[in-house]
């Protein structure tokens, strides 16, 4: 049996909620913190409870689901990086392990050049890192035609842009912005705008200055970091990220089983099999 503890934590510009996750009868692991972005808690309910095991924290970040941006609240990586710094913190549980998925996976490494000590082992799963890859201007220029699609036309025709970004495979050229805009209706969107602007990723995270990781620092930081790839990624660019991270480490990315959310099944990726993303990550974890 696992004991779920919710609470809630003030940060600065933001209010955010975080889980612990507690089994009666924990083996000796370090707690795992386990978070995305813009993911919250919810998309990792699947995978959570075959790490009953051990302790388990997760959270909702500043703009996502049960936490809340305040005015004037920064939404960078590095403010991020401090949210997840202040949640481990809180909790009293000391040092963790990571495993953190895409956008969250970029702020962990800003974690770990901040606070090195309170981290042992982080498992970075295809982080979007642009800057490191070599159509970064092209890809510069797609997420602001994608963030400009929202604010003109709303979520359907952002999203299918967004869907059709990540499908590509392989290094984008220059001529990726003249093929047609995918129809909103192709992957189950509607092109109708209901005049919201405030989903998590179109308005905030891709809106984020791209994130520049030092290797030097992360390399000096003394936490074991493993950078890791879906083994159904492909060469789209999440997979790439992972790819390039590794490169920048001078290591190998680890595969683990399923997409770049191989931790959940859904109608998108029913092939996933979150019992074993957990045993990989588990292994992985053991070092």
């Amino acid at each position: 049996m696992t004991t779920t503890t919710t609470r809630t934590l003030a940060v600065p510009g933001a209010v955010l909620t975080y889980d612990v996750h507690e089994p009666d009868a924990p083996a000796d692991h370090p707690p795992l913190f386990v978070f995305g972005s813009p993911m919250g808690a919810s998309g990792f309910a699947q995978l959570v409870p075959h790490l009953d095991d051990r302790i388990v924290i997760t959270y909702d970040p500043r703009v996502t689901e049960r936490s809340r941006l305040e005015e004037g609240g920064e939404v960078s990586f590095e403010a991020h990086a401090d949210d997840v710094h202040r949640v481990a913190e809180a909790t009293g549980l000391g040092p963790v392990d990571v495993f953190a998925s895409s956008g969250g996976a970029v702020a962990a490494l800003a974690w770990v050049v901040a606070h090195p000590d309170e981290v042992g082992t982080v498992v970075a799963h295809e982080p979007p890192l642009s800057t490191l890859l070599e159509d970064a201007s092209v890809l510069e220029r797609v997420n602001k035609d994608i963030v400009d699609t929202y604010q003109r036309s709303g979520q359907g025709p952002a999203m299918a842009k967004f869907i059709q970004l990540v499908m590509h495979e392989g290094v984008l050229t220059e001529d990726f912005l003249d093929q047609p805009a995918p129809p909103p209706e192709q992957f189950g969107f509607s092109s109708e705008d209901d005049g919201r602007r405030d989903d998590p990723l179109l308005a905030h995270n891709m809106t984020m200055a791209p994130y520049h990781p030092d290797g030097e620092a992360l390399r000096a930081s003394g936490v074991r970091i493993v950078p890791a790839v879906g083994a159904t990624s492909g060469a789209a660019v999440p997979r790439r990220g992972g790819e390039a991270l590794a490169a920048l480490l001078g290591v190998e990315a680890v595969e683990f089983p399923g997409d770049h959310g191989g931790f959940v099944a859904n109608e998108w990726s029913p092939a996933n099999d979150p019992a074993a993303f957990a045993a990989r990550l588990k292994d992985v974890l053991a070092g």
